[in-house]
């Protein structure tokens, strides 16, 4: 008889973390990469402001989530990109098999419509511009598809270059991938993920090339975003919306 994996029991307590239909309304709610309180997440689950402090309490205590105080004010964010990178597959996964039911207004047919359009996966691009971003620089040679790479993704020394040039600094001293292929779950193909799709994530936002709209994950390209992604990528406006 073989031994028992020794992985298994940590294994088995992060699913039942996560195998409760409010704590992953928080989980996927929290892949915008922004730390939200109880209250606000609680509204989001649709459940009492008690009962999502117990459950985010499970989640702080599992080291799914990290939290943070501000004055009389708790907030919480996921742990770090690992923690997202499962939720995130995990949801992709899922997709699929999902009992799809109408919009149940113009807001919601909107707001489906933008995050399809461009949304933040935790701390990179997803959507139709995380994928046009994507096939941009794959087209280019600055990034390169690989199977025999556990991450899926490669940065060729030119596409080093090119965030060095395009003046979008990478961390090159974490442990964290450069680059990593994330399945998107409205385009059903691979979006760029890693230190290197962070970095041009952040740096977009930060120039105004980018900006959030209300309160979920949806990002929309500005003029300025637009002009310099055909300019530094050679996208099209019309890719972007």
């Amino acid at each position: 008889m073989t031994s028992r994996d020794p992985r298994a029991p940590e294994l088995a307590r992060l699913a039942g973390l996560i195998a409760d239909e409010t704590r992953a309304a928080c989980l996927l709610a929290l892949l915008d990469g922004r730390a939200w309180t109880a209250g606000e997440l609680a509204r989001h689950a649709g459940v009492a402001a008690s009962t999502a402090s117990e459950h985010l309490h499970r989640l702080v205590a599992g080291g799914v989530l990290a939290e943070e105080r501000q004055g009389r004010h708790r907030y919480v964010r996921l742990a770090d990109a690992r923690v997202a990178q499962l939720v995130e597959d995990l949801a992709a996964q899922v997709a699929p098999g999902a009992v799809v039911r109408r919009p149940r207004g113009l807001r919601e047919t909107s707001s489906g419509s933008a995050m399809a359009r461009g949304r933040t996966c935790y701390d990179h691009f997803a959507g139709r511009l995380g994928i046009a971003v994507t096939d941009a620089l794959t087209a280019r040679g600055l990034l390169l598809p690989s199977e025999e790479r556990a991450t899926g993704f490669a940065l060729t020394d030119a596409g080093l270059r090119w965030f060095d040039s395009a003046g979008i600094a990478l961390d090159r001293t974490s442990r964290r991938p450069l680059a990593r292929a994330c399945l998107d779950w409205t385009e059903r193909r691979p979006h760029l993920a890693g230190a290197a799709g962070a970095a041009l994530c952040r740096h977009a936002l930060d120039a105004g090339w980018c900006v959030r709209i209300g309160s979920a994950r949806a990002v929309k390209v500005t003029p300025e975003g637009e002009r310099a992604l055909s300019e530094l990528l050679g996208i099209e406006a019309g890719a972007l919306h």
